[in-house]
């Protein structure tokens, strides 16, 4: 191969691109590696002081919850009533134990401790007590941190009420090793927890660090300026650490701090064995490159020709004819052929370039243009040191809208949609794209959260006014996620994929806008194979109707049945509601459930009928069963199918269920009303409806909750409440059932407060369907020995 020839310089040419390349490359890796790095560690200490802000929340939320039911206990209300200040202390030491509290204390309302389970309380502590009373007078409840016996302790304040305020419960608890281990497990940081002292030394409380790191990090401490929050490098050791200071608690110029640590030589490590690899994969390169260079150099001079007159004819638009040889100087023809394709690509290239990055429908970008853009938008904030986020978002119902209306008004509705969401972008720079069906996104450049949720309102406000089309109006909503750079992401897959799985939280949650948390992946993976699982117990006919009789309390008379379901798993076997119904609810999957529970009882209720049983069954509904304004429809053709009068059943609801949407469940109420269908309040007591709106609902019977019915022959407080709620229920000319009878003295209490109906273990408990029909055979009532399936008197 002579020097100078075509082949040599090729060779030589592609050696020197590769190297020049590939030095060049490495450098900048390099270099970009430093700067990442210690970016990425200053990131995961101001991610981390949020974390353990959030930590600190969550502890101070359930210390509040275990205050709470202290204040609530009725003994320990007389007790403050009474002024026995003994039986309050032994209260607040036995609570205090059970949720660990170190100190428990009873504030009066004259703001002096009443009560107290420390012999002497220090200032200090009485000082942050006090304060957060008159935090919690304010807003209910009170968290803080105090500094107490030169040691940082949270500290909560609840009110004590009988209805009004009678006094406060405060609780200190020690902040421990525990919280700064769930800190480390939550995230790569060590932590540490020093308190000061009046020399101005540091001493350690509690650390995640070894122990010979955490012997001498409160001396590197010593003497730091008082507003220092971060430490580019302090060195414990033979490590080196990033380190953010995070202020806990300051109190009569003691202060107690949070010291938040990244190993820099962890961080880095994972980037040193990139440049490794990167010197391998350099050496490797150039060796390939030389054989390579050398074998393409040979075979590009022979083809050139050829070359040239294929390029004419791809430029033409003709595939179809044989290379014709012509002997000419080679790069002279090739470039010719080049310029003639050139020209007759250029057009067809254009409208590819249209269909490959826009939406023909919208003539919006789609998903592949959205990611160039997203990516070049995180190339800028990453110069800027600033953010971006991404919405997605999938509307609700659009595709039955497109099965009843068809795909033509389903197009046209998309362009309208498309239309009122570009109506809402406020600047220039954001970009609204559709990415496929009914899922549209939008890129807001240099935005945070809070303005992303802002968009993520205005959106799903302008959604709520009907869109009218071809003398229709539809209602839409949608389900919103939101996720940002750098917090969530560092590229445009893994932001659109984390942006997504907020979306399709916000729409199974019931939430209209999500902003993506880690946590929702695990959960997203753990309620993906809980869901198969149901899906397939679906289709493979896992469920089981079960039923529990409902008797009349004055004859023993069995009057219907209330309709239950279980899941015969195949390897976990008998499977109860308790562990699949709220996941079911929660994921929409409960109206599959409903339609299985309401077409099997039906199917139920019509054989009963034909062997000459009229009973009455009761079916529970869900609160997404509730807000189906198609439900009363799709009840109506069950009954039909199964020749069945609506007073055949009686549907179940939840205080809660109403109460989430009141007005969507009031109508879907009336229209099972207007069917005449018998509808109860499930569950009655333990909601948190208003009684003025009760009295508006449609319905004939009220359930009381086995909580009061159970213990009502011992409790005379529940006795009282369940006297109540049937006087109550006969009042507003309702029929009274009470749930969870257990015993005979329980029926006749019941029977004897006038109550109408009731169902439990000592009547039966849940059997499946196939075998009521021979209970109601056995069945006799306590008070006659008469089966009241058959009249006959049956021997006791």
């Amino acid at each position: 191969m002579r020097l100078r020839s075509l082949e040599s310089r090729i060779v030589i040419l592609f050696l020197v691109l590769i190297l020049a390349v590939q030095l060049a490359g490495f450098f900048a890796i390099q270099t970009g590696i430093r700067e990442n790095a210690q970016l990425a560690i200053r990131d995961e200490l101001q991610i981390g002081e949020r974390v353990f802000g959030r930590l600190l929340d969550q502890y101070a939320q359930k210390l509040i919850q275990g205050a709470r039911l202290l204040a609530s206990d009725y003994g320990f209300k007389q007790a403050i009533g009474s002024n026995d200040r003994e039986t309050a202390e032994s209260a607040l030491a036995n609570h205090g134990d059970r949720i660990e509290a170190s100190h428990a204390l009873l504030i009066g309302l004259d703001r002096s401790i009443k009560a107290s389970t420390a012999a002497t309380p220090g200032v200090d502590l009485e000082k942050s007590i006090l304060h957060l009373v008159d935090q919690a007078e304010q807003t209910g409840s009170a968290a803080g941190t105090g500094i107490v016996d030169n040691r940082p302790y949270q500290i909560v304040v609840v009110p004590v009420k009988a209805p009004i305020t009678i006094g406060w419960v405060a609780m200190a608890f020690a902040i421990e090793e525990r919280i700064a281990a769930d800190m480390r497990e939550l995230s790569s940081l060590q932590v540490s927890i020093l308190s000061s002292r009046t020399d101005g030394t540091w001493v350690l409380d509690v650390s995640t660090l070894s122990p010979t790191e955490a012997s001498i990090l409160a001396p590197q401490l010593r003497g730091m300026p008082a507003n220092t929050k971060f430490l580019p490098q302090l060195t414990l050791g033979d490590s080196d650490f990033s380190t953010r200071i995070v202020q806990l608690a300051q109190n009569s110029g003691q202060q107690v701090i949070v010291v938040l640590q990244r190993s820099v030589s962890e961080a880095v490590a994972p980037y040193r064995r990139l440049q490794i690899n990167l010197l391998i994969l350099t050496a490797i390169g150039i060796a390939v490159a030389v054989v390579g260079s050398v074998f393409v150099a040979k075979r590009i001079t022979g083809p050139l020709r050829k070359l040239g007159e294929t390029a004419k004819r791809l430029g033409a638009g003709d595939y179809r004819g044989q290379i014709e040889m012509r002997r000419d100087d080679e790069i002279g023809e090739l470039s010719q052929a080049f310029a003639r394709m050139r020209d007759g690509i250029s057009n067809r290239e254009l409208e590819i370039r249209r269909l490959a990055y826009w939406d023909t429908l919208t003539d919006l970008p789609n998903r592949a243009q959205f990611a160039n853009l997203l990516n070049e938008a995180i190339t800028d904030a990453r110069k800027r040191h600033g953010s971006c986020h991404v919405l997605m978002m999938d509307l609700d119902r659009f595709k039955h809208v497109n099965d009843v209306m068809g795909h033509s008004f389903g197009d046209a509705l998309l362009r309208r949609v498309a239309e009122r969401l570009q109506a809402q972008l406020t600047s220039p720079v954001h970009r609204l794209a559709r990415l496929g069906g009914d899922e549209f996104a939008l890129l807001l450049p240099g935005t945070d959260v809070h303005e992303a949720r802002e968009l993520a309102c205005r959106i799903l406000t302008s959604l709520e006014m009907p869109i009218s089309l071809e003398d229709q109006n539809v209602d839409l909503g949608a389900g919103i996620g939101i996720a940002g750079f750098p917090s969530h992401g560092t590229d445009a897959e893994s932001l659109l994929s984390r942006a997504e799985v907020a979306m399709y939280a916000a729409k199974n949650g019931g939430n209209e806008a999500v902003v993506y948390d880690p946590a929702i992946d695990k959960s997203s993976q753990e309620s993906l194979s809980l869901l198969s699982e149901l899906r397939r117990a679906a289709e493979e006919n896992q469920f089981r109707l079960y039923v529990q009789p409902k008797v009349m309390l004055g004859t023993g008379e069995v009057v219907g049945i209330e309709a239950l379901v279980r899941w015969v798993h195949p390897e976990r076997g008998m499977v109860f509601p308790d562990n699949f119904i709220p996941f079911a609810e929660k994921t929409g999957f409960i109206r599959t459930l409903t339609r299985w529970v309401i077409e099997q009882s039906a199917a139920l209720c019509s054989q009963l009928e034909a062997s000459d049983i009229k009973l009455r069954v009761s079916v529970n509904l869900s609160t997404r069963d509730l807000l189906d304004q198609e439900l009363p429809a799709k009840f109506a053709a069950v009954l039909a199918r199964h020749a069945l009068a609506p007073s055949s059943f009686c549907l179940e609801i939840t205080e809660s269920a109403i109460m989430d949407d009141p007005v969507r469940a009031q109508q879907t109420l009336e229209g099972l009303h207007a069917m005449g269908v018998d509808l109860s309040i499930d569950d009655f007591g333990t909601g948190y409806s208003s009684l003025a709106y009760l009295k508006r609902l449609p319905v004939h019977e009220l359930k009381i909750d086995k909580s009061f019915v159970l213990k009502m022959e011992n409790d005379p407080d529940d006795a009282k409440i369940v006297r109540s709620t049937i006087d109550l229920g006969h009042n507003m000319g309702l029929k009274v059932v009470a749930e969870g009878i257990e015993t005979l003295g329980a029926w006749e209490l019941l029977a004897a407060m006038g109550c109408d109906q009731g169902q439990g273990y000592f009547i039966g408990k849940p059997m499946p369907a196939e075998q009521f029909a021979d209970w109601l055979q056995r069945w006799k009532s306590p008070f006659n020995g008469v089966n009241t399936a058959t009249g006959l008197r049956v021997a006791s």
